[in-house]
């Protein structure tokens, strides 16, 4: 199977849910890098790890697949 299958094919339920929560938790940390106001850096750090760790998770969500029923 190609990766560009992969990414097409079905995602079970939790791990779409995974994916779901990940892109939000991405999102809030790129709302906290951005911020114009200025913040502890132990915040700005710990946003950058989340944003990481999140488009990680994200990604490894999109792709994982079900198994095929093919005998």
């Amino acid at each position: 199977m190609s990766i560009q299958e992969r990414m097409q094919s079905p995602t079970p339920p939790f791990f779409a849910k995974l994916r779901n929560w990940s892109l939000i938790l991405a999102a809030v940390a790129g709302a906290v890098l951005t911020t114009p106001v200025a913040l502890p850096a132990i915040v700005v750090k710990v946003a950058g790890y989340v944003a990481v760790a999140a488009g990680v998770a994200s990604a490894v969500s999109q792709a994982v697949t079900e198994p095929s029923q093919e005998g």
